[in-house]
């Protein structure tokens, strides 16, 4: 039993051992000696000449294999001639054994293979690769321009009447795709047939057609997938194409091709350039198309080629944007991803109308374009685009009117990055304003703004929207940030004109900076600067407003109303400088203005809410009747009785608001006038309301021009009303005694204006009365009644030839007159005047010696006694009679020791002319002798009556 199976043991290793040495021979032949015949085995199984130059190796696991490297391919008089890194022949195990080679694969590795192009230097193609019978395997294979990487396939050929096929895989594009081809025999006619089928991942495209014997192809191509994307820089999405395939010299084309992308039909072509640089064409006609997944694929997609993009859609989508009418023509430049993109004759129309044309590049994330526009509602354009361009969407034109930014057209440099747009260059109209210049935005948590632009003018009422109220508009301020630069030739705002305007501010977290606002307004200088905290309730800091003119006229016209316009004061120099700072509520304001040589300061707080101010108001002149001149227009010498030579100050402490103005107290010098009080003007009824005290120390009435004929301004008292109380501690009217105490009530209603509760105390006496001016009709109406008693007469009283000097009086005036001027109310005055005196003089005439002369019968002291001297009496009694301007003496007699006076006649005032007769009566029986005054009353004619007395001493 043993032995048996020590013999079966035996036999098997002797069987090993014989087959190890059979198997392991061949590895110790010198088979490089042998590569001039391997070269032979493989050129009679390729079917052209093989050259081996490098050391030849036998590898027997898995299979046999003998590889050599340093391998050369001949030329078969086809131009194919290429070499390969290594050559690979798979041989039978049984032959090696044996010591034959029997290739049963030849495999080529590693090898350039450029394939002729243009197709008509090929034309024998088809019968050299019929002896080709290879595979290839880590080759790379050039068509033309085109390189085709990594490639792995295997080309079998039939007899002489079967093509060429071809199988395998390569990488193009950074893609791995899969194809199968095949070049068929030609026919009698020359034409040979060929196909391709190309797969990547589910996606086909087949190709069929001829090869004519010029070298072009032509034939159909078809096309589909699920992903568009993975093919091509396109978008995600099922596709379809079919249309017409056109090889030449220099391009492969795909034309009339009738698609399906996403569901929806397009109209397209294709085209691959060859030289003199590879490059590829596309495209598309669509009824719609959305912008998005295209771009997105063209700078995030890898592309091995330059790619040539024409697009054109009756309506597109671009970042949720509406377009029509687009044409965009896009180039990329690049196989990575984010390759150039050049954009030429890009067009549509916008939101809102607005056709818009674009030029430009990009380099990396950046996009420089030229973009012209053109649009009767740029305003709903910026609406519909502003989404699409900041990631925080938000309403870019909630502060502007609905009438603003809508008309315009024009041209703009673009630089688009992630992030920010940029414009360098800005040359636009908008609503008929000429703008220039630049700008930058800045998109995130922040959105920043840079501006800056030149303006042929500048209308800045009516751009804000209505109702927008501070809450609001500081709610939009402060979500961004900005730097903002403008320049204008004019910029108008409620009739004012600031020329050669330009403004420098800056918005940053909130906070609002007035860097520096200048220009030119009503022909000086103005500055303003400051800084404002933006919220609910904004505060102000550092404040400055500075103007200065040669000339205020222009300035004060600005001023509603027509004063001081006119006024001498207007001509004059002007500077004006206010600063200030605070919360609205509370803005502390401290401002000076000089005006010639009037200089006015003011400090206070303002309630911007509110509308109301508090605060000190100082005005000083070195000259009070010049200023008063300068500013009312009456004449510094008219006025100087008035307030006498000296500077002027006043000082006033009050508020002001939308219900009016108030001073609760002011102190005013002017010359040797003093005077102080309060006043409150109420701007809250119909008209303005005047009220108040005003109390005066020494007040000085000049002589009343009783002859003008300048219509008074009465209408003025119609604008108005008030009520006033006057006290002055002393009054002196020019020609007449002085008042002290002077107390009245002033009430201006409706156009009629009152003086009453009139008292005044003379030295001595007391003065009442009343007078009141009533404006409402067409012609002015003055009444005025008057009382005085226990009055001391110390100078002439009436102004006229016979006026009493001297004396102790109590008088009563009822007076009425109708005009508008002075001449007028003197004219038709009427009314009644009476007066008695105690113990006074007359001035005149010598009554006493009159009536002793006309006793002793002394003519000539009798003439002398009536032309002039003074009359003493004990008591007067006068009463007249107004009428038209003339007053008629009803009454009037003087008695005293030898007196016994008697006056008659008139004076008419609007001419300052009389008609008066004195007469005395002596004792019984001597007649009255007298005298008769006529003419102007400055210079009358006396004349002597004395036709009695001389009829009685002639008598005698």
């Amino acid at each position: 039993m043993r032995r048996p199976l020590l013999a079966g043991a035996g036999l098997t290793l002797l069987l090993a051992a014989i087959l190890a040495i059979l198997w392991a021979a061949p590895l110790f032949t010198d088979w490089t000696a042998r590569r001039d015949g391997l070269a032979e085995l493989a050129a009679a199984r390729i079917g052209r000449p093989v050259s081996l130059h490098g050391p030849v190796r036998l590898r027997l696991l898995p299979y046999p294999v003998v590889e050599a490297e340093g391998v050369t391919l001949g030329d078969a008089g086809d131009g194919l001639g290429f070499a390969a890194s290594s050559l690979r022949l798979r041989v039978d195990g049984g032959a090696l054994l044996l010591g034959r080679i029997a290739p049963r694969e030849i495999a080529i590795v590693g090898a350039e293979l450029r394939l002729p192009w243009p197709p008509a230097d090929a034309a024998s193609l088809p019968a050299s690769l019929s002896a080709l019978s290879a595979q290839l395997v880590d080759s790379r294979v050039i068509i033309g321009g085109v390189r085709l990487e990594n490639v792995q396939a295997r080309l079998t050929a039939g007899d002489a009447t079967q093509g060429t096929r071809a199988e395998g895989r390569f990488a193009w594009g950074g893609l791995e795709w899969r194809f199968e081809a095949g070049i068929g025999r030609p026919g009698y006619d020359g034409y040979t047939p060929a196909d391709l089928s190309l797969f990547m991942g589910n996606a086909a495209i087949a190709a069929r057609g001829v090869l004519t014997p010029d070298g072009a192809v032509e034939g159909s191509v078809e096309a589909s997938g699920p992903d568009l994307s993975a093919l091509v820089p396109g978008p995600p999405g099922p596709f379809r194409a079919r249309g017409r395939l056109t090889v030449a010299a220099d391009l492969l084309a795909a034309d009339d091709l009738t698609l399906d992308i996403g569901g929806s039909p397009a109209r397209g072509a294709l085209t691959l350039r060859l030289s003199p640089q590879p490059r590829l064409d596309a495209a598309l006609l669509a009824s719609r198309l959305d912008l998005d997944p295209w771009l997105a694929a063209l700078r995030a997609r890898p592309s091995a080629l330059p790619l040539g993009l024409d697009l054109s859609a009756e309506a597109a989508n671009f970042r949720g944007v509406a377009l029509r009418r687009l044409r965009a023509a896009i180039f990329r430049e690049g196989g990575a991803a984010g390759g150039r993109l050049t954009l030429s004759d890009v067009s549509a129309i916008l939101p809102g109308g607005t056709s818009v044309e674009l030029n430009g590049a990009t380099a990396g994330d950046r996009l420089e374009a030229a973009l012209r526009f053109s649009g009767a509602d740029l305003r709903g354009t910026v609406e519909a685009v502003a989404p699409a361009i900041s990631s925080s969407g938000g309403n870019w034109t909630a502060w502007l009117a609905p009438g603003r930014l809508r008309q315009g057209e024009g041209r703009a440099r673009l630089v688009l990055e992630p992030g920010s747009i940029a414009v360098p260059e800005l040359s636009a109209t908008l609503d008929g304003t000429r703008i220039s210049g630049a700008g930058v935005l800045r998109f995130g948590a922040r959105p920043a703004l840079g501006l800056g632009l030149t303006l042929d003018a500048l209308d800045l009422e009516g751009w804000l929207r209505p109702g927008l109220d501070w809450p609001t508009a500081s709610r939009l301020l402060g979500g961004i940030d900005a730097n903002l630069r403008l320049a204008t030739e004019r910029a108008r705002w409620r009739g004012a004109v600031l020329e050669r305007a330009s403004l420098d501010a800056a918005l940053e977290n909130g906070r609002l900076t007035l860097r520096r606002l200048a220009g030119a307004l009503a022909g000086g200088d103005l500055s303003a600067s400051g800084t404002a905290l933006l919220g609910a309730s904004p505060r102000l800091s550092d404040a400055v407003l500075d103007f200065s003119a040669r000339d205020g006229r222009a300035l004060l016209a600005l001023l509603p109303g027509g004063w001081p316009d006119a006024t001498r004061l207007a001509g004059q120099p002007i500077t004006l400088r206010a600063t200030g700072g605070g919360p609205p509520e509370a803005l502390a304001l401290q401002s000076s203005a000089e005006l010639g040589e009037a200089r006015l300061e003011a400090n206070g707080t303002l309630d911007l809410p509110g509308r109301r101010a508090t605060g000190n108001l100082t005005l000083r002149h070195p000259g009070a009747p010049r200023l008063l001149d300068d500013v009312l227009g009456l004449g510094g010498d008219g006025l100087a009785p008035w307030t006498g030579d000296g500077s002027l100050s006043l000082i006033a402490a009050g508020m002001a608001g939308p219900q009016g103005l108030s001073a609760e107290r002011f102190d005013l010098v002017a010359g040797t006038l003093r005077a102080g009080g309060a006043l409150a003007l109420a701007l809250d009824g119909p008209r303005p309301r005047l009220n108040g005290r005003i109390a005066a120390e020494t007040v000085a009435l000049p002589a009343a021009p009783w002859q003008g004929n300048d219509p008074i301004p009465f209408g003025a008292l119609r604008a108005a009303d008030a009520e006033l109380v006057i006290s002055i501690a002393r009054l002196e009217p020019a020609g007449l005694p002085a008042a002290r105490d002077l107390r009245a009530r002033l009430r201006l209603k409706d156009g009629t204006l009152a003086l009453d509760e009139v008292e005044a105390g003379l030295d001595p006496g007391t003065l009442r009365g009343s007078a009141a001016l009533d404006a409402t009709g067409d012609a002015p109406r003055l009444s005025a009644g008057l009382s005085l008693r226990g009055a001391g007469i110390t100078g002439p009283l009436l102004g006229l030839p016979l006026d009493i000097m001297a004396g102790e009086a109590d008088a009563d005036l009822r007076l009425s007159a109708t005009g508008s001027s002075p001449a007028a109310l003197l004219g038709t005055l009427s009314g009644e005047i009476s007066l008695s005196a105690h113990r006074g003089t007359l001035s005149g005439l010598d009554a006493a010696a009159a009536g002793r002369a006309a006793a002793a019968g002394d003519e000539a002291a009798l003439r002398a006694a009536l032309s002039a001297g003074e009359t003493g009496f004990a008591t007067l009694s006068l009463r007249a009679a107004l009428a038209a301007g003339r007053a008629t003496l009803a009454e009037g007699t003087a008695t005293g020791e030898g007196v016994a006076l008697s006056l008659r006649g008139e004076v008419d005032l609007a001419r300052s002319a009389l008609d008066l007769a004195a007469a005395e009566k002596p004792a019984d029986p001597v007649p009255e002798v007298g005298i008769r005054l006529t003419g102007p009353a400055a210079a009358p004619r006396r004349v002597p009556d004395l036709a009695a007395w001389l009829r009685w001493r002639a008598e005698r």
